[in-house]
């Protein structure tokens, strides 16, 4: 899907610069649809739908969670690993959902255009990343009035916001099924943080007001409820986020001497797959994500690690080949299709690559790597005003104003005035603050 929305008006008190150190995306097509797994009975309860809200995930070591806008909902990958079962993660998920629904969000969303092209969404991504390091200059955004003020106006919500999303979300949790004690056991991790002096609080503290009040009211409020036990369906889904996360972050000695998984055997080969190739044995590693597959020989997610395994280590043709076979069983998923085309790119099938990752770029706008991808695919056949737009939302993504105008301004005078390619070169040059 494509976006084409322009700001209704700029944010007045922002000024963009280019980022000191931007907190990235981890864009993974398997840890996002487990979120969207885990979401998804969420949602519904919320009254939102499930097509409409991603799940995004912060490359953060902090924990944290937060909305800017209602189509997404940002976890960072340090409160995913924190948390040890599927309902402290779908706790945090229907906190967040709450707010969206609530309308707690419209006062800055009417700012924020809600993220929709990538110009918007960078803006968004430069205030996030303030949020999170609790430096607004490091973030790449600068506030011409107070930072604690800017991140009351984008980012926190009052205690009584946070008191209403709470009991919001504990009731979608009643109404999906899901054990209510997630919460409580989520705020156990952050109560006594507002004793801290601000340089030692968790960013989630300054953004999402906790009161010891709170705690009280959600662990009354979960303690008189029956227990629950977990779906198996969210323990599978959960392990299986956390369980990939862990595998790319942590030590591959320290996944390999891990037991295999009650939950799943597929998932305890999957981390060894990884852990194997990031100790450049290949060969093993692509044995174990054999076994996961046989165990789930439709899960197009394991043929996309399949594809990325190989691609990491120069096997082009086979990387492409593998990433066929997952685009088949997932012909919707953006990450996937970006991957085939990077494969397809590295093995020096030009054309196929650029009509693969242009339909990638239709259906998410928010891959990075795919941008790269794609404008070199675009130069590579000659079509220099395309490869300009495409670089020019890359660094918007990225929050580089000065670069981003300067190729944006590159592909507008050189494309058909009015065309669809024409407009997007617009949305960078007219969103982006002068």
């Amino acid at each position: 899907m494509r976006y084409h929305l322009r700001f209704v008006f700029i944010i007045l008190i922002w000024l963009i610069a280019t980022p000191v150190a931007a907190i990235n995306l981890v864009r993974d097509a398997d840890i996002e649809h487990a979120l969207t797994e885990l979401s998804r009975p969420i949602l519904i309860a919320a009254g939102l739908s499930p097509a409409q809200i991603k799940i995004l995930v912060l490359d953060s070591s902090a924990l944290n969670a937060f909305v800017v806008d209602h189509r997404h909902i940002f976890v960072s990958s340090g409160l995913i690993l924190r948390s040890k079962r599927p309902s402290m993660l779908q706790s945090v998920i229907a906190h967040e959902a709450a707010h969206i629904a609530n309308g707690h969000v419209t006062r800055r969303s009417q700012n924020m255009a809600s993220a929709r092209n990538a110009a918007a969404f960078g803006i968004a991504l430069g205030i996030m990343t303030g949020a999170l390091s609790g430096d607004y200059a490091a973030g790449g955004t600068v506030a011409l009035g107070a930072s604690n003020s800017a991140q009351r106006l984008f980012l926190s919500h009052t205690r009584a916001e946070e008191s209403a999303a709470d009991r919001a979300a504990l009731s979608y949790m009643t109404r999906a099924g899901i054990d209510p004690r997630g919460m409580s056991e989520v705020l156990d991790i952050f109560v006594g943080q507002e004793n801290l002096s601000a340089a030692r609080q968790d960013p989630y503290t300054r953004t999402h007001p906790l009161s010891r009040d709170r705690s009280r009211a959600v662990t009354a409020f979960a303690q008189a409820q029956e227990t629950r036990q977990a779906d198996p369906k969210a323990l599978y889904w959960h392990a299986r986020a956390t369980g990939k996360l862990a595998a790319f972050t942590r030590k591959p000695s320290q996944t390999l001497k891990a037991k295999q998984s009650v939950t799943s055997a597929d998932i305890h080969h999957m981390r060894r797959a990884v852990a194997l190739s990031r100790q450049g044995k290949l060969d093993e590693a692509l044995l174990e994500i054999s076994k996961a597959e046989k165990l789930r020989p439709k899960d197009a997610y394991y043929k996309d690690l399949k594809a990325e395994l190989l691609m990491r280590h120069k096997r082009f043709g086979a990387s492409a080949k593998a990433y066929a076979q997952a685009v088949q069983l997932a012909p919707q998923n953006a990450l996937i299709r970006a991957g085939y085309g990077r494969a397809l790119l590295a093995n020096k099938q030009d054309a196929r690559a650029l009509s693969t990752l242009k339909k990638a770029r239709s259906q998410d706008f928010r891959n990075l790597r795919m941008l790269r991808d794609l404008a070199v695919a675009y130069a590579k056949q000659g079509q220099n005003a395309m490869a300009s737009l495409v670089t020019a939302e890359r660094y918007a993504l990225q929050g580089k104003i000065k670069d981003a105008k300067l190729h944006a301004k590159r592909a507008s005078d050189r494309l058909p005035t009015g065309s669809p390619s024409w407009q997007r070169a617009q949305d960078v040059l007219d969103t982006l603050p002068k």
